[in-house]
């Protein structure tokens, strides 16, 4: 499906390439896992443990990931049966306001997703109850680093971050703050991705957040499909 936002900018290839490349690689990653533990748990009659938690977090990546890319390729549904009934000036206002929401419930889930996320990370969370207006004064109970994942176990070459996140402690499985920083960091490209869309609305380049017709593209679909036979 082809972008609706083409990026101008150096940021904005350099983000573009960032999810598709990602993606791409957490798709191949996931596949390549899961065809491993089949083969080994029905030939072999064992498995790879750390094989499940390992799929389990790269589907949650893949799915923050797609949430900003879907943005970006216009792959999210909406519905335009009524605005379309409307005057081009009005359904541009309601665009607008459209945008406004999208870009504070972004920033809001962005907000949450740092805030959960520094818990494991011994970083500060925000202060504000729903905009962030600061950060918060760490604390010793405030360092969490040392929390790990189940079964990924810990590889040798990060060790350098022990003396940094553990206090030198030696790590056996993955901490859960490497895993986890999809959760600021997705929310922070969903929360690019809009801006860029509220910016084409405002330079007159869309009148709309409504990105895809699905039931209208499979009737399309089928249409030529139909006139072919």
């Amino acid at each position: 499906m082809s972008s609706k936002y083409v990026p101008a900018s150096g940021l904005g290839r350099l983000v573009n390439d960032l999810e598709e490349t990602a993606i791409a690689v957490i798709l191949g990653a996931m596949t390549l896992i899961t065809f491993v533990n089949v083969v080994l748990r029905y030939i072999f009659s064992t498995g790879l443990i750390w094989g499940l938690e390992a799929v389990t977090f790269l589907f949650a990546w893949l799915v923050l990931f797609g949430v900003s890319y879907a943005v970006k390729v216009t792959a999210h549904l909406g519905v335009d049966a009524v605005t379309n009934l409307l005057p081009s000036a009005t359904r541009r206002k309601i665009a607008v306001a459209a945008g406004v929401i999208c870009l504070a419930y972004a920033a809001l889930l962005m907000k949450g997703a740092w805030d959960y996320w520094a818990n494991f990370a011994n970083l500060p969370q925000t202060t504000g109850r729903w905009f962030p207006t600061g950060f918060e004064e760490m604390k010793l109970t405030s360092y969490r680093g040392w929390y790990e994942v189940v079964d990924i176990r810990f590889p040798e070459w990060l060790r350098f971050i022990e003396p940094i996140m553990n206090e030198g402690e030696h790590y056996e499985k993955l901490p859960r703050f490497i895993p986890y920083f999809i959760l600021p960091f997705g929310m922070a490209l969903l929360l690019f991705r809009f801006v860029q869309a509220f910016m084409a609305i405002l330079r007159g380049e869309s009148d709309s957040l409504i990105v895809s017709h699905e039931a209208e593209d499979a009737v399309e679909d089928v249409r030529h499909l139909n006139a072919e036979d």
